[in-house]
């Protein structure tokens, strides 16, 4: 019999467990914190929910759920691949009661049928934080999400983090002002994937979809733009005075271009608010702003942002979010515009471990309480029940092994070992062993 997990599952051992449900559980501390309100929506949704945002590989990779006796095909539920899609349905169930702006976190297992590879895992843990509004939603919560994401990393990460700032609206009236419309979806999977391939290849990418070699030299100017708010303004503002001198006079008056104009300028606008709401919150010279960061997901409208650990870029991102419109809209006409992030834990337990990068936690209970015979258990039991009481983990081990091999397990599972014999019960008076370096101190009960 093949015991082995299904590929694509991830399995630890205790002690990786342990370390493992104390990141969740400081990611979860710090969520709470910053005063965002826990809800758990169930695992299996109806497909016509699922169904109503997912499509092409999505759906593909989505997992039925087959109930006794029934064929496949005609299953009309589904895991979750997502939390966005259950948060949407649960924001449209309750809204009659929930209070907006809505601070929420979800922290839960997806499933994705996707081909199982390094990293990548098709169950798989993430860690959501959202601000949900009813029609409007200050851009001032978009930093709010960043500055929580940040919190609980930097509450168990090793190395330095850097959050990489952008807004989608600056490259979409970049696009709208050029009369790119059409090109849009290649040029925004471009420069997403820009720093995955040399920049000679880059370029020569924008040129085969865009074919003009000053409209190219405009976006190249623009992905290379990264820098603290001053700087970043200076360049943004420049391009956009290049477009202008660009783009014929008759043609600057159109509609279609005067949109582009005022959509760059609301973007820029908006990054620049956000930078300087995460400098009031502490954060100056943990972010930058960088346009190379645009996201692939298409649902998001304003604000992006990934974060890094600039020592180990090989890594890639370790989370990363950013501003939607309306999140609700494949579920009803109410408007609920939103900005999330989220910190795909069980791929970032996975990098972690592999670059030794993973926070000190012991994976040791504090004490292993060794009885000498069942003349002892009472006395045992009522020591162990004294520990937990105070905090302490316990372990009464209840072999009928020799005392070496108590011991011995004893100090595989435990910190601290105290043996409990017929003086120990008598004088009610305990020896506590310290595993690590071999001393003992007494402890009267």
């Amino acid at each position: 019999m093949n015991t082995t997990p299904i590929s694509g599952m991830m399995e630890l051992l205790p002690s990786d467990q342990i370390i493992f449900n104390e990141i969740k559980s400081r990611i979860s501390r710090a969520y709470h914190l910053n005063g965002f309100r826990p809800i758990e929506p169930p695992t299996i949704e109806r497909n016509e929910i699922l169904f109503a945002k997912a499509g092409g590989d999505t759906e593909k990779q989505i997992y039925r759920v087959i109930k006794t006796e029934e064929a496949a095909e005609d299953s009309d539920q589904s895991l979750r691949f997502d939390h966005t899609v259950p948060l949407a349905r649960y924001i449209i169930e309750h809204e009659s009661t929930l209070q907006f702006p809505f601070r929420v976190t979800q922290i839960g297992k997806n499933f994705r049928g996707e081909r199982a590879q390094k990293g990548r895992y098709r169950e798989f843990y993430q860690c959501d934080v959202d601000v949900i509004g009813r029609n409007e939603l200050p851009i001032s919560y978009d930093a709010e999400v960043i500055a929580t994401l940040y919190s609980a990393l930097s509450s168990f990460l090793k190395p330095s983090l850097l959050i990489r700032v952008s807004n989608r609206k600056i490259l979409s009236g970049l696009i709208t002002m050029l009369d790119l419309g059409d090109k849009s979806e290649a040029i925004y999977s471009i420069i997403d994937h820009a720093e995955k391939v040399p920049p000679v290849k880059t370029q020569q990418f924008l040129m085969e979809e865009i074919g003009d070699d000053d409209e190219v030299d405009f976006f190249v100017e623009f992905m290379s733009t990264s820098g603290n708010q001053s700087e970043v303004k200076a360049v943004l503002e420049a391009i956009l005075r290049e477009v202008k001198e660009y783009v014929p006079a008759e043609i600057q008056g159109t509609e279609r271009f005067v949109a582009g104009e005022q959509m760059y300028l609301a973007g820029l606008s908006e990054l620049l608010m956000v930078a300087d709401l995460l400098e009031k919150r502490g954060l100056a010279g943990k972010f930058v702003l960088d346009m190379l960061i645009v996201r692939g997901l298409d649902y998001y409208t304003g604000t992006v942002f990934e974060t890094i650990l600039p020592e180990y870029k090989e890594i890639g991102s370790v989370c990363s979010g950013g501003r939607y419109e309306n999140l609700c809209e494949f579920y009803s006409d109410q408007k609920f515009p939103g900005v999330g992030g989220s910190i795909g834990l069980t791929r970032l337990f996975y990098i972690l471990k592999e670059n030794n990068l993973l926070p000190e936690v012991s994976g040791l209970i504090d004490y292993a309480i060794i009885p000498m015979s069942e003349n002892e258990y009472e006395f045992a039991f009522g020591l162990s029940e004294r520990l937990k009481g105070e905090g302490s983990a316990c372990d009464v081990i209840l072999t009928d092994k020799k005392l070496g091999d108590k011991l011995s397990l004893a100090s595989k599972i435990a910190a601290f070992g105290i043996v409990i014999g017929e003086r120990e019960v008598a004088e009610n008076k305990v020896s506590i062993k310290n595993f690590a370096d071999g001393s003992e101190t007494e402890l009267s009960l």
